[in-house]
Protein backbone atom coordinates (compact mmCIF):
# COMPACT_ATOMS: atom_id res chain seq x y z
CA UNK A 1 0.00 0.00 0.00
CA UNK A 2 1.45 3.32 -1.03
CA UNK A 3 1.43 6.33 1.24
CA UNK A 4 0.95 9.78 -0.30
CA UNK A 5 3.49 12.34 0.83
CA UNK A 6 3.44 16.08 0.40
CA UNK A 7 6.26 17.47 -1.69
CA UNK A 8 7.87 20.90 -1.11
CA UNK A 9 6.10 22.17 -4.22
CA UNK A 10 2.74 21.38 -2.58
CA UNK A 11 3.51 23.90 0.18
CA UNK A 12 4.64 26.71 -2.10
CA UNK A 13 1.20 28.00 -3.18
CA UNK A 14 0.20 28.36 0.46
CA UNK A 15 3.01 30.82 1.27
CA UNK A 16 1.72 33.77 -0.81
CA UNK A 17 -1.79 33.12 0.53
CA UNK A 18 -0.47 33.15 4.10
CA UNK A 19 1.34 36.42 3.46
CA UNK A 20 -1.83 37.90 2.00
CA UNK A 21 -3.69 37.04 5.20
CA UNK A 22 -1.33 39.13 7.35
CA UNK A 23 -2.66 42.56 6.22
CA UNK A 24 -6.23 41.27 6.52
CA UNK A 25 -5.56 40.13 10.09
CA UNK A 26 -4.09 43.55 10.93
CA UNK A 27 -7.17 45.41 9.69
CA UNK A 28 -9.58 43.00 11.40
CA UNK A 29 -7.79 43.44 14.74
CA UNK A 30 -7.79 47.22 14.32
CA UNK A 31 -11.50 47.17 13.48
CA UNK A 32 -12.22 45.22 16.68
CA UNK A 33 -10.19 47.50 18.98
CA UNK A 34 -13.10 49.89 19.80
CA UNK A 35 -15.04 46.84 21.01
CA UNK A 36 -12.14 45.99 23.33
CA UNK A 37 -12.24 49.58 24.59
CA UNK A 38 -15.87 49.09 25.66
CA UNK A 39 -14.85 45.93 27.52
CA UNK A 40 -12.26 47.61 29.72
CA UNK A 41 -9.31 48.67 27.56
CA UNK A 42 -8.12 52.13 28.74
CA UNK A 43 -9.95 54.84 26.77
CA UNK A 44 -6.75 56.67 25.79
CA UNK A 45 -5.68 53.65 23.71
CA UNK A 46 -8.34 54.49 21.14
CA UNK A 47 -6.79 57.94 20.70
CA UNK A 48 -3.28 56.47 20.67
CA UNK A 49 -4.05 53.89 17.99
CA UNK A 50 -5.89 56.52 15.93
CA UNK A 51 -2.71 58.60 15.99
CA UNK A 52 -0.66 55.51 15.15
CA UNK A 53 -2.85 54.77 12.13
CA UNK A 54 -2.47 58.35 10.93
CA UNK A 55 1.31 57.99 11.08
CA UNK A 56 0.97 54.56 9.48
CA UNK A 57 -0.44 56.30 6.40
CA UNK A 58 2.69 58.50 6.28
CA UNK A 59 4.97 55.50 6.87
CA UNK A 60 3.16 53.57 4.13
CA UNK A 61 3.66 56.48 1.74
CA UNK A 62 7.39 56.53 2.55
CA UNK A 63 7.67 52.76 2.08
CA UNK A 64 6.31 53.20 -1.43
CA UNK A 65 9.37 55.21 -2.46
CA UNK A 66 11.89 53.75 0.00
CA UNK A 67 11.03 50.07 0.08
CA UNK A 68 9.72 49.69 -3.47
CA UNK A 69 11.66 52.42 -5.26
CA UNK A 70 14.86 52.44 -3.20
CA UNK A 71 14.69 56.22 -2.65
CA UNK A 72 15.60 57.31 0.90
CA UNK A 73 13.68 60.51 1.45
CA UNK A 74 14.84 62.34 4.59
CA UNK A 75 12.36 65.18 4.21
CA UNK A 76 9.11 63.25 3.98
CA UNK A 77 7.67 64.89 7.09
CA UNK A 78 7.37 68.09 5.05
CA UNK A 79 4.29 66.59 3.38
CA UNK A 80 2.74 65.85 6.77
CA UNK A 81 3.32 69.48 7.71
CA UNK A 82 1.84 70.77 4.45
CA UNK A 83 -1.28 68.67 5.01
CA UNK A 84 -1.58 69.79 8.62
CA UNK A 85 -0.98 73.48 7.88
CA UNK A 86 -3.33 73.32 4.90
CA UNK A 87 -6.11 72.11 7.18
CA UNK A 88 -5.16 74.56 9.93
CA UNK A 89 -4.98 77.65 7.72
CA UNK A 90 -8.25 76.86 5.92
CA UNK A 91 -10.06 76.22 9.20
CA UNK A 92 -8.66 79.47 10.66
CA UNK A 93 -9.91 81.35 7.60
CA UNK A 94 -13.39 79.84 8.02
CA UNK A 95 -13.21 77.09 5.40
CA UNK A 96 -13.99 73.88 7.26
CA UNK A 97 -15.60 71.89 4.44
CA UNK A 98 -13.59 68.70 3.89
CA UNK A 99 -14.63 68.42 0.22
CA UNK A 100 -12.99 71.80 -0.40
CA UNK A 101 -9.99 71.60 1.93
CA UNK A 102 -8.79 68.11 1.09
CA UNK A 103 -8.50 68.59 -2.70
CA UNK A 104 -6.63 71.87 -2.13
CA UNK A 105 -4.21 70.15 0.26
CA UNK A 106 -3.61 67.24 -2.12
CA UNK A 107 -2.95 69.61 -5.04
CA UNK A 108 -0.46 71.64 -2.96
CA UNK A 109 1.30 68.45 -1.84
CA UNK A 110 1.42 67.21 -5.43
CA UNK A 111 2.87 70.53 -6.62
CA UNK A 112 5.51 70.56 -3.87
CA UNK A 113 6.40 66.92 -4.59
CA UNK A 114 6.63 67.57 -8.32
CA UNK A 115 9.01 70.51 -7.96
CA UNK A 116 11.18 69.05 -5.20
CA UNK A 117 11.09 65.56 -6.68
CA UNK A 118 12.14 66.79 -10.11
CA UNK A 119 15.20 68.44 -8.59
CA UNK A 120 15.98 65.67 -6.09
CA UNK A 121 15.78 62.88 -8.66
CA UNK A 122 18.61 64.49 -10.62
CA UNK A 123 20.79 63.08 -7.83
CA UNK A 124 21.41 59.61 -6.38
CA UNK A 125 22.47 58.00 -3.11
CA UNK A 126 23.64 60.28 -0.32
CA UNK A 127 23.07 63.37 -2.46
CA UNK A 128 19.38 62.44 -2.81
CA UNK A 129 19.09 61.99 0.96
CA UNK A 130 20.68 65.37 1.63
CA UNK A 131 18.67 67.31 -0.93
CA UNK A 132 15.36 65.90 0.34
CA UNK A 133 16.50 66.85 3.85
CA UNK A 134 17.25 70.38 2.60
CA UNK A 135 13.78 70.73 1.03
CA UNK A 136 12.19 69.43 4.22
CA UNK A 137 14.05 71.99 6.29
CA UNK A 138 13.03 74.74 3.88
CA UNK A 139 9.39 73.82 4.51
CA UNK A 140 10.07 73.72 8.27
CA UNK A 141 11.59 77.23 8.33
CA UNK A 142 8.82 78.55 6.08
CA UNK A 143 6.24 77.30 8.61
CA UNK A 144 8.18 78.98 11.43
CA UNK A 145 8.00 82.25 9.50
CA UNK A 146 4.18 82.16 9.25
CA UNK A 147 3.65 84.63 12.08
CA UNK A 148 0.02 85.15 11.06
CA UNK A 149 -0.59 81.47 11.82
CA UNK A 150 1.33 81.04 15.04
CA UNK A 151 4.90 80.97 13.73
CA UNK A 152 7.20 78.91 15.92
CA UNK A 153 4.49 78.58 18.62
CA UNK A 154 2.18 76.67 16.32
CA UNK A 155 -1.49 77.18 15.52
CA UNK A 156 -4.37 76.12 17.80
CA UNK A 157 -7.53 75.05 15.99
CA UNK A 158 -10.90 75.78 17.58
CA UNK A 159 -12.90 73.87 14.97
CA UNK A 160 -12.51 70.67 12.98
CA UNK A 161 -13.11 69.99 9.33
CA UNK A 162 -16.69 69.10 8.44
CA UNK A 163 -18.34 66.98 5.75
CA UNK A 164 -21.37 68.68 4.19
CA UNK A 165 -21.91 70.53 7.44
CA UNK A 166 -21.58 67.45 9.64
CA UNK A 167 -18.86 67.36 12.31
CA UNK A 168 -17.61 63.87 11.38
CA UNK A 169 -14.39 64.20 13.38
CA UNK A 170 -16.04 65.13 16.69
CA UNK A 171 -16.76 61.58 17.86
CA UNK A 172 -13.65 59.69 18.98
CA UNK A 173 -14.85 56.29 17.78
CA UNK A 174 -16.07 57.78 14.51
CA UNK A 175 -12.68 59.43 13.98
CA UNK A 176 -11.02 56.07 14.70
CA UNK A 177 -12.94 54.36 11.92
CA UNK A 178 -12.32 57.25 9.51
CA UNK A 179 -8.58 56.86 10.13
CA UNK A 180 -8.86 53.08 9.72
CA UNK A 181 -10.83 53.40 6.48
CA UNK A 182 -8.35 55.92 5.11
CA UNK A 183 -5.43 53.67 6.02
CA UNK A 184 -7.11 50.68 4.36
CA UNK A 185 -7.77 52.72 1.19
CA UNK A 186 -4.15 53.93 1.07
CA UNK A 187 -2.88 50.38 1.58
CA UNK A 188 -5.14 49.09 -1.20
CA UNK A 189 -3.90 51.84 -3.53
CA UNK A 190 -0.25 51.11 -2.68
CA UNK A 191 -0.74 47.38 -3.28
CA UNK A 192 -2.39 48.03 -6.64
CA UNK A 193 0.43 50.35 -7.66
CA UNK A 194 3.11 47.84 -6.66
CA UNK A 195 1.36 45.01 -8.53
CA UNK A 196 0.90 47.11 -11.69
CA UNK A 197 3.37 47.64 -14.52
CA UNK A 198 4.21 50.97 -12.89
CA UNK A 199 5.23 49.17 -9.70
CA UNK A 200 7.22 46.51 -11.55
CA UNK A 201 9.20 49.19 -13.36
CA UNK A 202 9.78 51.02 -10.06
CA UNK A 203 11.11 47.85 -8.41
CA UNK A 204 13.27 46.96 -11.41
CA UNK A 205 14.73 50.49 -11.45
CA UNK A 206 15.76 50.03 -7.83
CA UNK A 207 17.85 47.03 -8.87
CA UNK A 208 19.24 48.31 -12.19
CA UNK A 209 18.02 51.64 -13.54
CA UNK A 210 20.25 51.52 -16.62
CA UNK A 211 18.84 48.20 -17.78
CA UNK A 212 15.26 49.45 -17.31
CA UNK A 213 16.07 52.60 -19.30
CA UNK A 214 17.49 50.50 -22.15
CA UNK A 215 14.19 48.61 -22.39
CA UNK A 216 12.44 51.90 -23.19
CA UNK A 217 10.99 53.03 -19.84
CA UNK A 218 11.49 56.54 -18.50
CA UNK A 219 12.83 55.71 -15.04
CA UNK A 220 12.89 59.31 -13.80
CA UNK A 221 9.26 59.78 -14.81
CA UNK A 222 8.18 56.62 -12.97
CA UNK A 223 10.15 57.61 -9.87
CA UNK A 224 8.70 61.11 -9.95
CA UNK A 225 5.18 59.68 -10.24
CA UNK A 226 5.79 57.48 -7.20
CA UNK A 227 7.23 60.45 -5.28
CA UNK A 228 4.20 62.61 -6.06
CA UNK A 229 1.72 59.89 -5.04
CA UNK A 230 3.72 59.30 -1.87
CA UNK A 231 3.72 63.01 -1.04
CA UNK A 232 -0.05 63.30 -1.50
CA UNK A 233 -0.60 60.28 0.74
CA UNK A 234 1.60 61.80 3.46
CA UNK A 235 -0.28 65.10 3.10
CA UNK A 236 -3.51 63.21 3.74
CA UNK A 237 -2.07 61.94 7.02
CA UNK A 238 -1.18 65.53 7.97
CA UNK A 239 -4.76 66.61 7.33
CA UNK A 240 -6.04 63.90 9.69
CA UNK A 241 -3.36 64.70 12.28
CA UNK A 242 -4.40 68.36 12.43
CA UNK A 243 -8.02 67.37 12.99
CA UNK A 244 -7.11 64.90 15.71
CA UNK A 245 -4.78 67.14 17.73
CA UNK A 246 -6.56 70.47 17.06
CA UNK A 247 -3.08 71.91 16.77
CA UNK A 248 -0.53 72.49 14.01
CA UNK A 249 3.19 72.99 14.61
CA UNK A 250 6.33 73.40 12.48
CA UNK A 251 7.66 70.39 14.42
CA UNK A 252 5.40 68.20 12.26
CA UNK A 253 7.79 68.73 9.34
CA UNK A 254 11.14 68.75 11.17
CA UNK A 255 13.94 66.37 10.23
CA UNK A 256 13.58 64.28 13.44
CA UNK A 257 9.99 63.52 12.36
CA UNK A 258 11.28 62.37 8.97
CA UNK A 259 13.78 60.19 10.79
CA UNK A 260 10.97 58.68 12.86
CA UNK A 261 9.09 57.77 9.68
CA UNK A 262 12.18 55.96 8.37
CA UNK A 263 12.47 54.15 11.72
CA UNK A 264 8.83 53.05 11.42
CA UNK A 265 9.40 51.64 7.93
CA UNK A 266 12.61 49.83 8.92
CA UNK A 267 11.07 48.57 12.17
CA UNK A 268 8.09 47.11 10.32
CA UNK A 269 10.05 45.72 7.37
CA UNK A 270 11.19 47.71 4.36
CA UNK A 271 9.20 47.03 1.20
CA UNK A 272 6.46 44.92 2.77
CA UNK A 273 3.86 47.77 2.88
CA UNK A 274 1.87 46.18 5.72
CA UNK A 275 5.17 46.21 7.63
CA UNK A 276 5.01 50.02 7.56
CA UNK A 277 1.66 49.81 9.36
CA UNK A 278 3.07 47.40 11.94
CA UNK A 279 6.13 49.60 12.38
CA UNK A 280 4.08 52.73 13.03
CA UNK A 281 1.83 50.92 15.51
CA UNK A 282 4.80 49.35 17.32
CA UNK A 283 6.76 52.62 17.38
CA UNK A 284 4.01 54.79 18.86
CA UNK A 285 2.64 52.19 21.27
CA UNK A 286 6.13 51.42 22.62
CA UNK A 287 6.86 55.14 22.89
CA UNK A 288 3.66 55.66 24.90
CA UNK A 289 4.31 52.72 27.25
CA UNK A 290 7.94 53.65 27.96
CA UNK A 291 7.15 57.35 28.45
CA UNK A 292 4.67 56.32 31.13
CA UNK A 293 7.37 54.38 32.97
CA UNK A 294 10.24 56.87 33.08
CA UNK A 295 11.19 60.37 32.00
CA UNK A 296 14.33 58.97 30.40
CA UNK A 297 12.39 56.66 28.12
CA UNK A 298 14.31 57.76 25.01
CA UNK A 299 17.49 56.25 26.46
CA UNK A 300 15.70 52.90 26.48
CA UNK A 301 13.66 53.32 23.30
CA UNK A 302 16.58 54.08 20.97
CA UNK A 303 18.73 51.02 21.82
CA UNK A 304 15.63 48.78 21.72
CA UNK A 305 14.86 49.81 18.14
CA UNK A 306 18.50 49.42 17.06
CA UNK A 307 18.79 45.96 18.61
CA UNK A 308 15.50 44.81 17.12
CA UNK A 309 16.41 45.95 13.61
CA UNK A 310 19.90 44.42 13.86
CA UNK A 311 18.73 40.99 14.98
CA UNK A 312 15.51 40.54 13.01
CA UNK A 313 16.78 41.35 9.47
CA UNK A 314 13.45 42.25 7.93
CA UNK A 315 11.62 44.01 10.74
CA UNK A 316 8.38 42.81 12.30
CA UNK A 317 7.00 41.54 8.98
CA UNK A 318 10.20 39.61 8.28
CA UNK A 319 10.19 38.10 11.77
CA UNK A 320 6.56 37.01 11.35
CA UNK A 321 7.41 35.35 8.01
CA UNK A 322 10.31 33.46 9.60
CA UNK A 323 8.17 32.24 12.47
CA UNK A 324 5.45 31.15 10.06
CA UNK A 325 8.02 29.36 7.90
CA UNK A 326 9.37 27.42 10.90
CA UNK A 327 5.85 26.46 11.93
CA UNK A 328 4.93 25.27 8.43
CA UNK A 329 8.24 23.43 8.17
Amino acid sequence: MSVATASPSDARPRAPAARALAPLAIFILLALLPLAATLGLPAHWLTLVTRAMIFAIAALSLDLVLGVGGLISFGHAAFIGIGAYGAGILITEGQTELLVALPVILVVCAAFATVTGYVSLRTRGVAFIMITLAFGQMAFYFAQALSAYGGDDGLTLYEKSTLLGHDVFANRTGFYYIALGTLAACYWLARRLVASRFGRVLRAARENAVRVTVTGYDVDRVRLGAYVISGMMAGLSGFLLANQTDFVSPAYMSWPRSGELIFMVVLGGVGSLHGAILGALAFLVTEDVLSGLTQNWKAIFGPLIVLFVLFTHGGIAGLANKLRGRRDG
